[in-house]
């Protein structure tokens, strides 16, 4: 993938929108929007872009396991930074997950996944729908006030260049592709979580133990996935 070019988030705006001119394909735009995130923010360890369709959350595509983690903790409780801020519309930040009051459990679990700071920022589609770009970062006070005011000017900008690289996708007919992507993508992530859980490792350990059984049995990486997390609800259900 081509890596976008480096510039101040000062003209952060610009930058999103050039991204439309350098990548033609819909889905290498989207993976090249986070992680020009992640090069616009210092702080910032990972950086994920949700999306709401049909009335679910899914993670589109995502830059770093961090942020994987940090999503699907939301996903399982339908609460937490980012979908707070994809539902009000407003900027949220989360300084310190230890001392974070906010979200029920949620706090308490992304700290599991490494998170110890978050900022998210809303994302408007207009009648395409609502998302968010979420950064995550393993320390506390990862995030400056620089930072925040920053992504909220290229966060907007982000919007518009979402909303066109949809019309593009429309366009040449590949919404199916891109619908398949983010359903590929959530599974993967469920997964992730739950090897998290079960074994007490971290996320990137997590995922090589899922590359590890995709490669031991010639399979698809997100078949492996989907099989482990069809079985983890088979489970669930039997012990209710």
């Amino acid at each position: 993938m081509a890596e976008p070019s480096r510039r101040s988030s000062v003209d952060g705006g610009q930058d999103v929108l050039a991204l439309l001119d350098e990548f033609a394909d819909v889905a290498t735009f989207l993976d090249s929007l986070v992680t020009w995130a992640v090069d616009q923010t210092p702080g910032a360890e990972a950086c994920g872009l949700t999306l709401e369709q049909s009335g679910r959350n899914l993670t589109v595509t995502y830059s770093g396991e961090l942020a994987a983690a940090g999503d699907e903790r939301q996903y399982e409780l339908d609460d937490g930074p980012c979908l707070e801020a994809l539902r009000t519309g407003e900027r949220i930040a989360v300084t310190d997950m230890a001392t974070e009051q906010r979200w029920g459990s949620y706090p308490q679990r992304a700290l599991e996944a490494g998170v110890r700071s978050s900022l998210s920022f809303p994302l408007v589609l207009g009648q395409r729908g609502r998302g968010a770009l979420n950064l995550y970062a393993s320390e506390a006070h990862a995030f400056t006030e620089a930072d925040e005011l920053a992504g909220q000017a290229w966060a907007g900008q982000a919007s518009g260049a979402l909303s066109v690289a949809w019309q593009m996708a429309e366009r040449d007919e590949t919404v199916d592709l891109l619908t398949r992507g983010m359903v590929t993508r959530q599974v993967i992530g469920q997964a992730v979580g739950l090897l998290m859980a079960q074994q007490r490792c971290t996320a990137d350990e997590a995922f090589d133990m899922l590359k590890a059984a995709s490669q031991r049995n010639n399979e698809k990486l997100r078949d492996v996935a989907a099989r482990m997390v069809a079985g983890h609800e088979e489970n669930t259900r039997a012990a209710r």
